[in-house]
């Protein structure tokens, strides 16, 4: 992808991001772009932080964190893992992250607790919720996130910032919408419970269904081949 083209793909995200929010009756501010990097070269990182996005999104550790490297001269550039996270891995995560989306059980929560830095801030987390019951998809049942989530309240170095999902593709607005609710209505459930928890992140959201995410109060959404273009196939470890 060419410079010129970057700048065109990363200015309508942000242009429908903030139709979206404007149609939903948000603020301007109420919801920020996580630009998913996955796969794609440093330099195309690099490019789509001059012009203007400072946080991305890795799914894959090892190639992340020779991201981070390549990248380290940018000092406003912020890290979130958004992917599964197995706990074997979870050091390099809780001490070159800021953020993880994808938390969905104690021991990993424990681990990274344990393995956060102390001259860091906490490690922001949001627990990710299997919003559709899905068998081959991670993530905590609505029925066990109070449980879970009261471990995390608990633990020092991490702060628990809010809830994750991915649900199963569907057709229509309507639909759509319907999973994110019962996320949202979680999350303000968690807040009556934890009150004393900073509970403000919704991390919902992708390019098919950006819109009805933000209809039901999406803080973080995020989008990768909509801002860098489509992925290779091979996957990655």
């Amino acid at each position: 992808m060419t410079e010129v083209a970057l700048f065109e793909t990363l200015a309508a995200a942000n242009r429908r991001l903030a139709e979206a929010l404007a149609q939903a009756g948000r603020e301007p501010a109420a919801a920020r772009l996580l630009a998913v990097s996955k796969t794609k070269p440093a330099l195309m990182v690099r490019e789509a932080y001059r012009l203007g996005q400072r946080d991305f999104g890795e799914n894959y550790l090892q190639e992340a964190l020779e991201k981070q490297e390549t990248l380290a001269d940018l000092p406003e550039i912020v890290w979130h893992f958004i992917g599964p996270l197995q706990s074997n891995k979870s050091r390099a995560v809780a001490e070159h992250f800021a953020w993880l989306h994808s938390l969905d059980r104690e021991k990993l929560a424990r681990r990274l607790d344990e393995q956060r830095p102390a001259h860091l801030p906490p490690l922001n987390v949001c627990l990710q919720v299997n919003i559709s019951d899905e068998t081959t998809k991670a993530g905590v049942s609505l029925d066990d996130l109070p449980a879970l989530a009261e471990v995390v309240v608990a633990l020092p170095r991490l702060r628990l910032r809010g809830l994750m999902a991915i649900p199963a593709p569907t057709e229509g607005r309507e639909a759509q919408r319907e999973p994110y609710a019962r996320l949202r209505q979680a999350l303000e459930e968690l807040r009556q419970r934890f009150p004393q928890a900073p509970l403000d992140t919704l991390s919902m959201g992708m390019s098919d269904d950006l819109e009805a995410a933000v209809a039901e109060g999406a803080t973080w959404v995020r989008l990768g081949t909509a801002i860098f273009g489509a992925r290779p196939k091979t996957p990655r470890a």
